[in-house]
């Protein structure tokens, strides 16, 4: 059981053409979003599935209907895990983690768009590829910099890069949501952010 619950909380994130039609925003047992990077979302197939095997609870619904041989049950929208998942404390070195982190930006000139990324200490010179010599950059700046260092590039760094904490890609995550976002989720989605007076 401990197994599956393990690859049910990383699912959703290997399925992203699955997501276009009636997707679930998947909440752990204390009702936050199981992942912010990205967004914790099932296939429809798999949100029924596990409400089947009892392992989520269905929260809320969409108004379209799937029905079996024996019973129609309406597509759900929202579930939460019957067991709590601990967070994972360790943020994977990926492609989309490093542009989360980075904001989705040229760390030399602030372009969106198009990015790749960029050793800041080249490979050529020793450097590696870790958290903390890697950057996302736009092409034309990656041409530019090419193997030379920062100095004799003349670039800069927006900000020297780090490892992230979970906490800091998830604050990330909540800046840059996918380009669907259900009313059914928004409730869940921002409840523990600090509301202002107006």
């Amino acid at each position: 059981m401990r197994k599956e619950t393990g690859d049910f909380r990383t699912h959703f994130v290997r399925e992203p053409a699955a997501l276009k039609h009636f997707p679930a925003l998947v909440l752990n047992a204390d009702f936050r979003p199981l992942s912010y990077y990205p967004l914790s979302l099932l296939p429809w197939q798999e949100a029924v599935k596990a409400v089947v095997l009892d392992r989520v609870s269905i929260i809320a619904e969409y108004d379209e209907t799937v029905r079996s041989q024996r019973q129609a049950i309406r597509i759900p929208s929202v579930v939460v895990l019957k067991d709590f998942v601990k967070p994972q404390k360790r943020v994977a070195f990926t492609r989309f983690n490093l542009f989360l982190r980075d904001e989705f930006c040229c760390q030399y000139c602030g372009a969106r768009g198009d990015l790749t990324f960029d050793h800041v200490v080249p490979r050529s010179r020793g450097g590696i590829t870790s958290w903390e010599n890697v950057v996302a950059a736009c092409s034309p700046c990656n041409l530019k910099k090419a193997n030379r260092s920062l100095r004799n590039s003349g670039l800069t760094l927006a900000r020297k890069p780090a490892r992230p904490s979970a906490a800091d890609l998830h604050a990330a995550g909540r800046r840059f949501p996918p380009n669907h976002l259900h009313e059914s989720w928004l409730d869940f989605l921002y409840w523990d952010v600090e509301l202002i007076a107006g």
